[in-house]
């Protein structure tokens, strides 16, 4: 018979990103791993530099022992839907980085008078120092 787990959307394991509370997700699985950061050998800032996205190329790069991957199973809170959706946050943010570059460069269409009357007054006032000598 299966073993039923609990289901966490990426959105749900990434507000999961402090000292405090912690969950990283590594190979599709969700882990809590809030009690062993003091422990973890490399830091806890290295655990929570992995949180809010998928860091099992993180943790498959740093090497981890195979007593390492048993301790991690300690961990596990459940599995990861992948049948949800990204970070929704990202995909907004994204879209509102292309609004303000779109923003600036009809700031940038819109003011060019600026930059061009400073450039004429100074060629103007150049002549005029030059013909006076």
């Amino acid at each position: 018979m299966p073993t039923l787990t609990k289901l966490f959307t990426m959105q749900e394991a990434s507000e999961h990103n402090t000292k405090d509370d912690c969950w990283v997700v590594i190979d599709c699985k969700v882990y809590d791993v809030t009690p062993y950061l003091d422990e973890h050998p490399g830091g806890d800032d290295v655990v929570l530099a992995a949180t809010g996205k998928d860091a099992t190329d993180d943790f498959e790069d740093a090497g981890h022992s195979k007593s390492a991957k048993e301790l991690m199973e300690t961990f596990c809170i459940g599995e990861l839907d992948t049948s949800s959706p990204a970070i929704p946050q990202l995909e907004i943010s994204s879209k509102k980085q292309t609004d303000n570059a779109q923003k600036l460069m009809d700031l940038t269409k819109q003011y060019w008078v600026v930059p061009v009357a400073v450039v004429c007054l100074s060629v103007v006032v150049g002549f005029l120092y030059l013909r006076k000598k």
